[in-house]
C-alpha cells in the first residue's frame, strides 16, 4: 500500500475526531441552553420541536426492521389511518373546520413518527389552518418549519419574514428564522437579524409596550454566539440580559453553561446556584443536573500533526517520490 493511502486514512481519522469535537460542543449547547430558551408563556425556543423529531423518524425509519412491538405498531397505524379518513370526511362537508384540520395534522404527524407517513402530507392542511387563523402564528410557524424540513427553504424564509413584518416581536417566528439561517451556515445573518431586532426594540416598545421581549432576544443572540464558540460575545449578551431583568433565571443559567464549557467551573458554580434559586420549582432539578454534569472532552491534536493538505500531499515515500507520484505510478 502506498504512503498516500496510509496518510489518507490518518487524515480521515483526524477529520472524524474534529467532527466529533464539534458535535460535542453542540451537545453542550443543545443539552444546556435548550432549557434556557423558555419564555414566560412556556414556548420552548431552540432547535427542537415535535416536527423535527417526526422528520428524523421519517428519515431514519427502516421498513424492514422487525421489533417485538410490530403487531401493536401495525394496530396503531391502522387506527390512525381510520382517524385520517374520518377527519377527511368531516372536511369534505366542512372545509373550514379548525378542529378537524388540527386533528388531521396531528394524526398525520403521528403516522410520520411511526415511520409510515410523510411530512409533506401535512402541508396542505397546515396552509389552510394558517390562513383560517392569521392571529395564531403558531400554525404559520409550523408551516414554515414543515417547508424547511421538505427542502423549501425560500418558502420557509418568506413565511417567517412575513410574520415578522407584522409582528416583529414574535419569538417563535424569530427563533425559526434564526435556526433556518444557522442551518444554512449563515451565523452572521442570524446575528444581524437579532441585532436589528434589538436596535428597533426601544422605539417599538415605546409605541406599544412589550412588543419585543428584549431579554429573550438577547438570549437568542447569546445562544448563536455560543454555538459559534464566540464565548466572550455570548457572555456579553447574557450579561446585558441579566442587567435588564435580575429576576430571570435564564440568562444566569446560560452564562453558567458557557463558563462551564470553557472549563471555568469555579466561576460557573455560583451562577448555577443563583439560577436554581431564581428558577421555578419545575426547573431546579434540571439546573442542578447541569451544574454537576461534565461536558465531553475536547479533541486534542497531536503535537507533530500536520495540516490535512500538507500531510496528504507532501509526505514522501522511502524512494524519494511524493505521494502523488506514488499514486499515479501504482504500488
Amino acid at each position: 500500500m502506498s504512503l498516500v493511502r496510509v496518510q489518507s486514512t490518518h487524515v480521515s481519522q483526524k477529520r472524524d475526531r474534529v467532527a466529533q469535537s464539534k458535535n460535542n460542543n453542540r451537545w453542550l449547547i443543545g443539552a444546556g441552553l435548550l432549557l434556557v430558551f423558555i419564555t414566560v408563556g412556556g414556548f420552548l425556543l431552540g432547535r427542537s420541536s415535535f416536527l423535527s423529531q417526526a422528520f428524523v423518524q421519517e428519515q431514519s425509519s427502516d421498513p424492514t426492521a422487525v421489533t417485538p412491538a410490530v403487531e401493536s405498531t401495525q394496530a396503531l397505524q391502522a387506527e390512525l389511518e381510520i382517524q385520517v379518513k374520518g377527519y377527511e370526511q368531516v372536511l369534505q362537508r366542512k372545509p373550514d373546520d379548525r378542529t378537524a384540520l388540527k386533528g388531521l395534522i396531528d394524526t398525520k404527524l403521528e403516522l410520520v413518527r411511526l415511520g409510515v407517513g410523510s411530512i409533506k402530507d401535512t402541508i396542505e392542511p397546515l396552509e389552510k389552518l394558517a390562513k383560517l387563523s392569521p392571529q395564531q402564528t403558531e400554525y404559520t410557524v409550523l408551516l414554515a418549519q414543515t417547508k424547511q424540513q421538505v427542502g423549501d427553504i425560500e418558502g420557509s424564509a418568506t413565511i417567517y419574514r412575513t410574520i415578522l413584518e407584522s409582528k416583529p416581536g414574535d419569538l417563535k417566528a424569530l427563533d425559526g428564522l434564526v435556526n433556518l439561517l444557522l442551518d444554512q451556515q449563515r451565523p452572521q445573518a442570524a446575528i444581524g437579524l437579532l441585532q436589528d431586532t434589538l436596535d428597533n426594540a426601544p422605539k417599538l416598545n415605546q409605541i406599544k409596550p412589550e412588543t419585543i421581549d428584549e431579554v429573550s432576544v438577547r438570549l437568542m443572540l447569546g445562544r448563536v454566539y455560543a454555538e459559534q464558540e464566540s464565548y466572550p460575545e455570548a457572555i456579553a449578551a447574557f450579561d446585558r440580559a441579566i442587567k435588564a431583568d435580575k429576576e430571570d433565571f435564564r440568562p444566569v443559567l446560560a452564562k453558567a453553561i458557557v463558563l462551564q464549557k470553557q472549563g471555568k467551573n469555579e466561576e460557573a458554580q455560583p451562577l448555577f446556584s443563583s439560577a436554581a434559586s431564581l428558577a421555578p420549582a419545575q426547573y431546579k432539578d434540571q439546573i442542578n443536573q447541569l451544574a454537576s454534569a461534565s461536558p465531553p472532552a475536547e479533541v486534542q491534536e497531536s503535537p507533530d500533526s500536520n495540516s490535512d493538505t500538507d500531510s496528504a500531499e507532501t509526505e514522501e515515500s522511502p524512494d524519494g517520490n511524493s505521494n502523488t507520484d506514488n499514486t499515479e505510478q501504482g504500488n
